[in-house]
């Protein structure tokens, strides 16, 4: 496991917690550092960040918790890993898996047209030419978002970004894209194309549509049996 990982799974916990300020503090404190310290390496003032952690400042915004994070990382690392290791094994027991129905990656490349070709599928904001997609993961949206801690959605990607991230059970779209929102605007990860499986286009979310468009995620939705899906999908190599 990359330290990326550990890196999304605290970002993650700190942007969907109800009070961003204590799972900041929280963090700090897991990883042994004083205000003083962590100050110093986001060049800053010890002040801000006790403003930060007891709320008298409002959520800094992702692109602090993205250099907080590193500086988290960074620190540990110096000496000598010790936090990083316990949290790379605390997330192999991650409940993400639950929610899979299906996740390959291609030993070939596959052209996104024939992707959405072989799940018959409407397309609702276009990929770019020559965009291609080197594996999938198919999820159980309801499993995934009652069963599975939003930190963990990072498994969307397996080991490339460049895939695409099926949702199955969704009803308009919102909840998936912005959860892919939320941790593209942390750690700069999203999937090359987002397939929502079981509506029409026009049932899509105006918000989810936007936020696509607005992160350059190609969208698009799928009506086909989940079986025949899977089926498809595995007749590229």
């Amino acid at each position: 496991m990359s330290y990326q990982h550990v890196a999304i799974y605290i970002a993650g916990d700190i942007i969907v917690s109800d009070n961003p300020g204590e799972a900041i503090k929280k963090w700090r404190l897991i990883f042994g550092l004083t205000q003083t310290a962590i100050a110093t390496r986001l060049k800053t003032s010890p002040s801000v960040i006790s403003d930060y952690e007891s709320g008298r400042r409002k959520f800094p915004g992702s692109r602090f918790v993205k250099k907080f994070v590193q500086a988290l990382i960074e620190t540990d690392l110096e000496r000598g890993g010790i936090v990083i290791n316990l949290l790379e094994r605390q997330l192999l027991k991650e409940k993400f898996w639950i929610a899979v129905l299906d996740m390959r990656e291609f030993t070939e490349p596959v052209p996104v047209s024939n992707f959405l070709q072989a799940i018959d599928a409407e397309v609702i904001v276009s990929p770019p030419a020559g965009l291609d997609v080197h594996g999938y993961t198919i999820v159980d949206s309801v499993r995934l978002v009652l069963e599975v801690p939003s930190v963990e959605y990072v498994r969307l990607y397996g080991s490339t970004t460049q895939r695409a991230a099926i949702f199955t059970k969704v009803s308009t779209g919102r909840s998936p894209m912005i959860a892919i929102k939320s941790m593209s605007a942390v750690l700069s990860v999203k999937p090359a194309l987002v397939v929502l499986h079981g509506i029409k286009s026009e049932a899509v979310d105006p918000l989810a549509v936007e936020i696509a468009k607005r992160g350059h995620i190609p969208l698009a939705t799928t009506t086909m049996g989940i079986e025949k899906l899977i089926e498809n999908l595995r007749h590229f190599k």
